[in-house]
Parts: structure tokens; C-alpha cells; sequence
């Protein structure tokens, strides 16, 4: 278990790093950098290597046949001649039929999701889990078998046994390949990113101009003084003739004349 764990962990660390290298990848501009940006996720997405799937296909049509031949020995455990009580033969019988659920239905999906991405990640730990799964339940019944069985049954659920740890074995090997692979990847991409980002052109800082100079004081206006009131009978004189108003004078009155 302590194996697993620590495949558990060293998957976690690397899906983790690439999912924070891709979130943490800023947007360049559009320029000739971009290029080099580019040709390094080319080369992540490059097609698997003919060795690699030689080997999974190898793998994955040894795990089809240790499959095969166990969904065919279950049947054939004589458990009702077993030597034990009605609660013991119940639960060897339903970890019989968990384990052809699971190799007629979760395996070959498991299985077909890894064919069609041969190095996947997820998918490679989804199989290898399910296998490490299916090993505790067939070698449980493979210990019931040689409890209360007799030895051409335990001798049949052992092979099945080892078929199924076998592939099991080189899973985890091919496991821990792939994580070393995608963690040097994940750091050679980590190094053209900064190389892509050092080649960028760093924009010229903007100038701000402080003008300290006082500002010119505006002119002052003089405020015209208000109209003096006219007495009746004056002119006023006309702006900017220079000419003072003149006092109108009655006119004279003709002496009385005498009687």
C-alpha cells in the first residue's frame, strides 16, 4: 500500500505542476516570440512513440486474457460442496460476482479510454487502480478457495491471481516512466517560457511631466462706478466727449408792466 501511495502522491505533484504551468502562462504579444511559445507546445503534443504502445498494447492484451480466463474459472468453484457455513460461501459469492461485474463492465472501458490515449495520466493510474482492486478480491477468493476447496481450484485461482498481479507489476513500472517523462517535460517548457518571456521587448516607460512654474496671474478688472441720479431739467453728458452736463436755466420772465 505504502507503493501506491506514493504513486498516488507522484501523480498528484505532476498534474498539479502542469495545471499551474498552463494557468500561470501569461499571454504574449502578438510578435516573432510567440514562435518559439508555439514550437514548445508542438513538441508537447507530440504523437506517442511506436515502443510505448508496443508495450501498453502488450500489457493491455495480457490483462484481456487474464480477464478471460477468470470470468471463465469463477463458475466453475464448487462452492456449495464447501466445508463451511451458509454466511462464509454467501460472501465468497458476492466477491465472486463483484469481480465479473468489474471485468465485464469497468475493465473494458478502462481499458478502451487507454487505447485511445496511450499516455495519458489519469487514464494509465485509473487502470492501475481498478488492477490493484482486483487483486485483493480475487486473492481473497484464492484464499477461500484453498481454505474450504480442493487443489485443482486453488491451483486455477492462483494463475488467474498471478495474471492479473503480472500486469498489474508492469503498470506501475510504466507509471512511474511516464510521471519521469511529463516532469521533464513540464520543466523544459517551464525553461522556454522564460526564454520566450526574456525575448520580448520590455515596453519603454511612460514620461510624466511636472510643470512646477506658477501660473499667471489673471488681470484685474476695475469695476465701473454706479450712475450718479440726474436732477430734472439736466443733460447728461455724453461718454467720452469730455464735456460736462449743463444746468438747464428757466427762462426769463417778462417785467410787469405797470397799471
Amino acid at each position: 500500500m505504502n507503493r501506491n501511495l506514493l504513486l498516488l502522491s507522484a501523480f498528484s505533484l505532476v498534474l498539479c505542476v502542469a495545471a499551474a504551468l498552463g494557468q500561470s502562462a501569461p499571454a504574449a504579444p502578438s510578435s516573432p516570440n510567440i514562435q518559439l511559445a508555439a514550437g514548445a507546445s508542438a513538441q508537447s503534443n507530440q504523437p506517442v512513440s511506436y515502443a510505448s504502445v508496443t508495450q501498453l498494447n502488450g500489457m493491455l492484451a495480457q490483462l484481456e486474457a487474464a480477464s478471460k480466463n477468470t470470468q471463465a474459472d469463477l463458475p466453475k468453484l464448487r462452492i456449495d460442496r464447501w466445508k463451511t457455513s451458509a454466511a462464509s460461501k454467501k460472501e465468497t459469492l458476492s466477491k465472486i460476482d463483484s469481480i465479473q461485474r468489474n471485468l465485464q463492465a469497468t475493465l473494458p472501458d478502462v481499458i478502451s479510454q487507454l487505447r485511445t490515449s496511450p499516455e495519458d495520466l489519469p487514464a494509465t493510474f485509473k487502470l492501475y487502480r481498478n488492477l490493484d482492486a482486483l487483486c485483493d478480491v480475487v486473492g481473497s477468493v484464492a484464499e477461500d478457495t484453498g481454505a474450504f476447496g480442493s487443489k485443482d481450484e486453488l491451483q486455477t485461482m492462483s494463475n488467474d491471481l498471478d495474471g492479473f498481479d503480472s500486469t498489474r507489476k508492469q503498470m506501475a513500472q510504466r507509471m512511474e516512466t511516464l510521471s519521469a517523462s511529463k516532469e521533464a517535460e513540464i520543466v523544459r517548457l517551464r525553461t522556454d517560457l522564460k526564454t520566450a518571456q526574456a525575448a520580448i521587448p520590455a515596453a519603454p516607460p511612460k514620461k510624466i511631466v511636472v510643470d512646477d512654474t506658477a501660473p499667471a496671474k489673471k488681470p484685474t478688472t476695475k469695476k465701473k462706478p454706479a450712475a450718479k441720479p440726474t436732477t430734472p431739467g439736466a443733460t447728461t453728458a455724453k461718454p467720452g466727449t469730455g464735456q460736462t452736463p449743463a444746468t438747464q436755466t428757466p427762462p426769463p420772465q417778462a417785467p410787469p408792466k405797470p397799471q
